[in-house]
């Protein structure tokens, strides 16, 4: 097999091959033909790891907790593959790797990916893709025989999908429901919408119940998805898609929004409130490159570049609260 294969097939290989070690043993000839087939696709180590982590999972079940006897830490020449299964940790017969196969199919239990205010996680999906949340996110991962679902109840996050036509890859973020086969795209929750950033390859896009309105989104694209209302797509442009996404590096860069836009922002990643004492004020541009932690260089940086106020308490940080002579930072 080569580097055609779809994910769904390593998968399957990476299991047979963790039923022979179980049957055959650890034999050099037989761990020399595991290295040959990891080192001819990366996306086969991970495969690997996650079937042996399966076979473990599966192990327990069937013999209880107290019965598990440690694999053996086997090396696998220079891949470092840890952790193949010696013959006699393992006492799961032809029927419960049959069911241990299905078991992986029907996606072992829906994982869940959860961050708090202020953190951004990069998880690995099973089947070879992956997901970075964005602070304050919850979505729930499904992947099944035909289809892989990811539900987005809160927040944003971003994935980078493994190419498989077989198995669609559907984010369901409120009304929202993007599709997409092998890209990378952005989703985002909003109070009565949905945002979505195309970064590579193709999507497309609707609001539940109305695919048959659906449209397609090609890399440096914009869509916000509104119930009864038609799918609103702009071309931002690959440059600006990626400084909207560079909270993956725990950055926030403005590049032209409102202060008012630019404090809704910092304030998504931090506990401690930002507030805008003067209206008029909230509705200046601007610019600047910060981390989303970041709060008191950013009231700094506006106290500085517009000549206002910014008083930082250990609760909240209040801009713009006095006349421009008595501008101040305290």
């Amino acid at each position: 097999m080569g580097t055609h294969e779809t994910a769904a097939e390593i998968e399957t290989a990476a299991h047979l091959w963790v039923v022979r070690l179980d049957r055959e043993g650890e034999t050099p000839t037989l761990l020399a033909e595991l290295e040959d087939w990891l080192a001819a696709d990366t996306r086969r180590q991970g495969a690997f790891l996650r079937a042996q982590a399966l076979w473990l999972k599966l192990d327990r079940a069937a013999l209880g907790a107290d019965a598990y006897t440690p694999p053996v830490q086997a090396r696998v020449s220079r891949r470092q593959v840890m952790g193949t299964f010696g013959a006699a940790g393992l006492a799961v017969g032809a029927g419960a790797i049959a069911a241990g196969l299905g078991y992986l199919w029907l996606g072992m239990g829906d994982p869940e990916v959860t961050t708090a205010r202020g953190e951004v996680r990069h998880t690995p999906l099973a089947d070879g893709s992956t997901v970075d949340a964005n602070t304050s996110t919850h979505l729930t991962v499904a992947l099944r025989r035909s289809v892989r679902r990811i539900r987005l109840t809160a927040g944003e996050a971003w994935f980078q999908v493994e190419k498989d036509p077989d198995r669609p890859f559907i984010v369901e973020a409120g009304l929202a429901r993007v599709r997409a086969v092998g890209t990378a795209f952005s989703v985002r929750r909003l109070e009565d919408a949905a945002e979505v950033f195309v970064s590579e390859g193709i999507v497309r896009a609707w609001a539940q119940g109305d695919e048959s309105h659906a449209v397609q989104l090609v890399a440096g694209e914009r869509a916000i998805l509104r119930r009864a209302v038609p799918v609103h797509v702009s071309q931002s442009g690959l440059k600006e898609i990626e400084r909207k996404l560079s909270w993956r590096e725990g950055r926030i860069e403005l590049g032209g929004e409102t202060l008012a836009e630019a404090v809704q922002e910092f304030n998504r990643y931090n506990s401690r409130e930002i507030v805008i004492a003067d209206p008029a004020l909230a509705r200046k541009r601007f610019y600047g490159v910060f981390r989303t932690g970041d709060v008191e260089g950013f009231a700094r940086s506006v106290h500085t570049s517009m000549n206002v106020s910014a008083v930082i308490s250990e609760k909240k940080i209040v801009i713009g609260d006095y006349p421009r002579e008595d501008a101040n930072v305290t």
